[in-house]
């Protein structure tokens, strides 16, 4: 699908981001904070660049846990940090993104 990111806004091929990374919808936490139905079909739609940024940059539980909406996402120093940088690429850029994940 081709469309605007909903991060950085960059129209370009999309890929599906489940707010609540699906590794964790089974998990006794997440069923008794969320909607099991909202779990399934609560998505971003993120260029390639993006959705690989963010997961380096956390751990699927802080995805789950405190990253699980579209404004805590750009709320984060890094992802902003990394949205104003790839805005200024063309459409078709993919950049190389090494795993920065670490424990907090």
């Amino acid at each position: 699908m081709i469309g605007p990111c909903e991060l950085c806004g960059r129209e370009t091929h999309l890929t599906r981001h489940h707010l609540v990374p699906q590794c964790r919808h089974a998990n006794k936490w997440n069923k008794k904070h969320f909607d099991r139905r909202a779990v399934k079909t609560d998505l971003l739609l993120l260029c390639v660049g993006c959705h690989k940024q963010l997961h380096a940059l956390f751990t699927e539980k802080e995805l789950e846990r405190r990253l699980h909406d579209l404004p805590s996402l750009r709320a984060e120093p890094e992802v902003q940090k990394f949205v104003e940088w790839i805005r200024r690429k063309p459409p078709g850029f993919k950049p190389v993104v090494r795993a920065a994940r670490t424990e907090r």
